[in-house]
């Protein structure tokens, strides 16, 4: 990757925080990053610049959570021209809105890599700096954040794992360097990302959430300390479950174990976060409850890790969710397909609480309120909770140790998916004779589950198995559809 615009880094005094602080730094010049790696601060704001920069709606504030990736798995219906996303469920590549979303994602992702890098060539010499475990955190972080933004490059912009283990991959920036980031294999690249990971996980042993006094709580704009999920006086190392935390890290790596079909390692990392018990079901009674300032509508306690994204509660109740068909949004087949209404889904608190029944003269159709926030505010509105973008769900954990369970113990891997079935309020049982109709199981509650959270493609290319239409019409797997097409700079520039 060649590095050529000015890389910002956007730092914040907490996590939280409304106000801004902008840094500049050039490759050429690297006259600022010794006067910002100065002090233990310094590298916590940085850190937390990576996160904000991460959540801007090029990234995880919208494309890769609510945005290209889901209309990519078939999961709104489209209108005309739907946002100007029409083209993209068609998987045109060429269309010119879709090149211009692809390769801001692109270049957004790697721009948060090299912040990273940029902490982690300063990190080491400095620790002197640091008090407590504060040095283990932010480098153990800075690792993690690298990895997980690798691991989406390459499940957007190479052949899978399972089709092609040495197939070109992607550049894996390792460094801070104005120089040309060669390009690894895709099994490279996965080995690279699970070292950052494995070694993130060392360091972050750590990690408050870690010890007993952690206390899982929702975090209120009106919470004074004690109510916080952390008792700390450091926003740093409050509200863990905001960031790369140690059981987000373990996560990540049941998801790339799994990724590359490592099915030992992948189920020992999402038992991990089973088995601590730090991550509860949400009630049902803040699900379900009636008054919004007493609703959880984001399962927000099952968060293993998300996004903070409070600033975007305007766009998506505006435009990206606007109430009737001209935002994203299901028709009503396409809603009762996917939480199969006639069967199971009848009971099913996804299907009644994340979807809202719109009508026209002509058709019937449903708004997604996953992510709505009544009254609208910039903070928390009246949910119990700040408004976050899921990144890792502890359902998520219960799927890949129900896949990697099968081979050895079927009756356990079933056991696994039943309970996240139970937490949503599906009593039926399933029937499962093989590990096919398992995954098959896997495939459509996950559908369910991450409905506009923007993991549902990369499952199904991980599998290479066919996309599912919105009414159950099977689109073919295909490294066609499956592998965006890298930008034209890099193929030029970069020789890609």
């Amino acid at each position: 990757m060649k590095i050529r615009l000015l890389i910002c880094l956007i730092l914040i005094t907490g996590l939280f925080s409304s106000c801004k602080k902008w840094l500049e730094v050039e490759p050429e010049s690297e006259i600022a990053a010794p006067i910002l790696f100065s002090t233990e601060n310094g590298f916590m704001e940085a850190i937390n610049g990576v996160y904000n920069r991460s959540t801007e709606s090029d990234l995880y504030g919208k494309e890769l959570t609510f945005g290209t990736t889901e209309v990519l798995a078939q999961n709104f219906s489209m209108r005309e021209d739907g946002q100007n996303y029409r083209q993209t469920s068609l998987y045109n590549y060429k269309h010119g809105e879709f090149i211009k979303r692809k390769d801001k994602i692109w270049a957004g992702l790697y721009n948060a890599i090299v912040n990273c890098n940029l902490i982690l060539e300063n990190v080491d010499a400095k620790k002197n700096i640091f008090s407590g475990s504060n040095y283990a955190i932010v480098k153990g972080e800075a690792l993690a954040l690298r990895a997980y933004l690798h691991f989406d490059v390459l499940r957007l912009f190479a052949p899978s794992y399972l089709r092609n283990p040495s197939a070109k991959g992607i550049p894996y920036a390792n460094k801070y360097t104005k120089e040309i980031t060669p390009v690894s294999s895709v099994s490279e690249t996965i080995n690279l990302i699970i070292k950052d990971l494995e070694e993130s996980k060392q360091l972050l042993i750590a990690d408050p959430i870690r010890s007993a006094g952690y206390i899982v709580n929702y975090p209120l704009v009106t919470d004074t300390l004690k109510n916080t999920e952390e008792k700390s006086s450091s926003l740093f190392l409050q509200n863990r479950r905001h960031r790369l935390n140690y059981y987000a890290v373990c996560g990540t790596l049941a998801r790339v174990y799994l990724y590359k079909n490592d099915k030992v390692k992948a189920l020992q990392n999402a038992k991990e976060v089973i088995d601590s018990k730090k991550i509860p079901w949400t009630a049902k009674s803040d699900f379900e409850a009636f008054e919004d300032s007493k609703k959880d509508r984001i399962l927000y306690k099952e968060l293993v890790f998300g996004w903070y994204i409070p600033g975007a509660a305007k766009e998506i109740k505006d435009n990206w969710f606007q109430s009737g068909t001209n935002g994203f949004y299901l028709i009503e087949d396409a809603a009762d397909y996917i939480y199969e209404k006639a069967t199971a889904g009848a009971s099913d608190s996804r299907y009644k609480y994340w979807l809202s029944a719109t009508s026209s003269q002509s058709s019937r159709s449903y708004d997604i309120v996953k992510y709505r926030r009544n009254p609208l505010s910039t903070e928390a509105g009246a949910n119990l909770h700040y408004l976050m973008a899921p990144a890792i769900r502890l359902s998520e954990m219960y799927y890949i140790a129900a896949e990697c369970s099968y081979a050895n113990n079927p009756t356990v891997a079933v056991n696994y998916l039943t309970q996240v079935r139970e937490a949503r309020q599906i009593g039926d049982p399933l029937t499962i004779n093989n590990e096919e109709d398992l995954l098959k199981e896997l495939l459509k509650d996950a559908r369910k589950e991450w409905l506009a959270e923007g993991q549902l493609f990369y499952m199904y290319k991980r599998l290479n198995r066919g996309i599912v239409g919105q009414t159950g019409a099977i689109i073919p797997a295909s490294d066609n559809i499956f592998v965006l097409p890298l930008p034209n700079d890099e193929v030029v520039y970069g020789g890609r």
